[in-house]
């Protein structure tokens, strides 16, 4: 027996001192660790994985909550769960592991929290025992919370809307209408969100606040009453400066109108009485000689009722300006006195035009109108571009607010601050698409998509219009004429994010000078029988863009701009081109002036402004 014991204790003691296999036993031992350990690994890369996918998704969703109006705890749940499942959509639909919380922490505060369960494929692929070991998911979680700012919004676009336009107009409609559904929130409880239409080509049609705007247009006054000479008499006798007139009335001083002579130093022409030696004789200033009847004729005076003998016209409240050109109608009797004049007031009842001495006027009968043809009046009487004197109707558009060598100013309009008007042809005139001011309806007559699918391409482009009228839609200083509901908010960064939105697809062209497009407009702007002589009133066009864009940058509004189809070509020196107008007039030209040169670049354009905006309002 102990020798049996004994050689067992050799055995053994000779296979522990062997080293033979040592190697495959102990990784035999260690492999199931290991693949465990690998395995595991694995799978907590990919848990670390989803968990930082899950940070970024619950980071948005939550930033979705916050950026919408609502305050109900159902609302922000909805929100964030639907932005959330997009951004994840691989979790939170069957597993009921998978849950996400969104609340309203405060009322500007939203949290959140999430986890999700995940599943240890790798682990449970290759070592079974693993997933019965520990679990067959690992949950992941994260939070996030964003303090909600309490800043309202307040955005004008500028749309060109000029024929240029046609056949991208679907475009820009639907590029607008999704801006303003990113813009608007449907709830306005916690603050505004309100959008300004102000689509533009010849102008900005402003429809009923244009009087508002560019001030009451002067109409016509009826005429009740003309005269400019008393009935004549006949000259009977003509001797060495003294000229007989039977009861000629006249006194020293006195016009006359004389015509019947035959010599054209004296014949139709305007003397002054000098002498009245008797009832029946008379002198005239200057005149010593004898003049002699023309062939066939008679010589005649007749005593001017005006010392210039011009026709005094009377017309209650008329309300004209010395030297204005007027368009007087309908006058019977008087029929010379019909047509373009010019006009000197005598009192605010009366006025004076001066007579054609070659064809005297006639004696007044009765009826007649005169209307004014400057600008702040109904028609536009000025010579053209060929010096031709013509004819305008005002219309609903504004213009650029005349201000020559001055600081751009966005102060409300009124008395010497009226914006500039827009006189043009029948033919070639205001845009139908009209101005809306801030407003968060979306729908109906004024509502903002309503009016957006209303607009039609039309005209010539003067983007000046539209940039200063994007201005005042969103200036406290300016809205004080407008409605109370779409008055502008106090400039305050804190309290309100204010944005103008400049998009073009062209150069622009129409410059204006005291209400019609003035000389130096530019190729395809109007006729030029329907340019004014006389240069543009604040300059070049593209010069006073940029100084107004300077000025609301100055104010704090965040200024975006969209050139559609320029190209990339610039002028020479200087801004003179749309493309250098767009990039200098936003905020930053590398992140907020976006070159789109398709329909779809235009549409992405606009919603990416419109995700920049509603960020704005986020506070962290």
């Amino acid at each position: 027996m102990k020798s049996i014991t004994r050689a067992a204790a050799r055995l053994l003691s000779g296979f522990a001192r062997s080293q033979r296999g040592n190697v495959a036993l102990i990784a035999g031992i260690a492999l199931p660790v290991l693949l465990m350990i690998s395995a595991g690994a694995i799978d907590l890369h990919h848990a670390a994985k989803v968990k930082s996918e899950l940070q970024d998704a619950l980071d948005a969703a939550t930033l979705a909550a916050a950026r919408s109006n609502y305050t109900a705890a159902g609302d922000i749940q909805r929100v964030g769960m639907a932005s959330i499942r997009a951004n994840m959509p691989q979790y939170f639909k069957d597993n009921p592991g998978d849950v996400a919380t969104f609340t309203l922490g405060s009322r500007y505060q939203v949290q959140a929290t999430a986890t999700v369960q995940v599943k240890t494929i790798i682990a449970n692929v290759f070592l079974p025992p693993y997933g019965k070991l520990f679990d067959d998911y690992l949950p992941m979680t994260a939070s996030s919370d964003v303090l909600r700012a309490s800043r309202n919004v307040e955005v004008a676009m500028a749309l060109d809307i000029t024929g240029s336009m046609d056949g991208y107009m679907n475009d820009l409609k639907s590029a607008a209408k999704e801006l303003v559904g990113i813009v608007v929130q449907g709830d306005q409880t916690l603050y505004t969100t309100r959008v300004a239409l102000v689509p533009y080509a010849r102008g900005v049609n402003v429809g009923s606040y244009a009087e508002a705007f560019r001030g009451p247009l002067k109409g016509s006054t009826s005429i009740t009453g003309a005269s400019w000479a008393a009935a004549a008499k006949e000259i009977s006798n003509s001797s060495n400066g003294t000229f007989t007139a039977s009861s000629h009335g006249l006194a020293v001083g006195d016009a006359v109108y004389v015509y019947g002579f035959s010599s054209s130093s004296i014949n139709r022409t305007i003397q002054t009485v000098s002498q009245v030696p008797t009832s029946s004789t008379f002198k005239l200033t200057g005149l010593s000689s004898s003049y002699s009847a023309a062939s066939g004729t008679r010589r005649y005076l007749r005593k001017c009722v005006d010392p210039q003998c011009r026709m005094l016209v009377t017309s209650s409240g008329h309300g004209l300006i010395n030297g204005g050109l007027v368009k007087v109608s309908g006058v019977q009797g008087m029929t010379q006195l019909n047509g373009y004049q010019t006009v000197t007031p005598i009192n605010t009842n009366t006025f004076a035009v001066a007579i054609d001495r070659n064809n005297p006027p006639a004696d007044y009968v009765r009826y007649g109108t005169v209307q004014c043809g400057w600008d702040g009046c109904q028609q536009r009487v000025f010579y053209n571009k060929s010096n031709v004197l013509t004819e305008l109707p005002a219309t609903d558009c504004i213009s650029e607010r005349p201000r020559g060598s001055s600081d751009p100013t966005d102060k409300a309009p009124g008395t010497n601050a009226w914006l500039g008007r827009s006189y043009l042809p029948s033919g070639q005139t205001c845009q139908p698409g009209r101005y809306l001011p801030l407003t968060n309806v979306l729908t109906g007559t004024n509502g903002l998509n309503t009016v957006i699918d209303s607009y039609q391409p039309l005209g010539a482009t003067a983007g000046q219009t539209g940039i200063e009228m994007a201005w005042y839609s969103i200036s406290p200083n300016f809205g004080s004429v407008l409605p109370t509901a779409s008055r502008p908010n106090p400039f305050n960064t804190a309290e309100t994010i204010k944005a103008v939105i400049l998009m073009t697809d062209g150069e622009f062209n129409t410059p204006y000078c005291e209400g019609v497009v003035s000389k130096d407009a530019g190729s395809g702007s109007i006729g030029t029988d329907y340019q004014i002589n006389c240069p543009s009133t604040n300059g070049d066009v593209f010069t006073q863009s940029v100084e107004v864009c300077r000025a609301m940058k100055k104010q704090g509004i965040v200024v975006y701009t969209i050139g559609f189809n320029l190209g990339t070509s610039k002028g020479k020196t200087g801004i003179d081109t749309a493309y250098e107008v767009m990039e200098a007039c936003a905020t930053d030209p590398k992140e907020n002036f976006f070159p789109a040169a398709t329909g779809t670049d235009l549409k992405e354009a606009f919603k990416q402004i419109g995700r920049d905006i509603t960020r704005l309002r986020i506070a962290r």
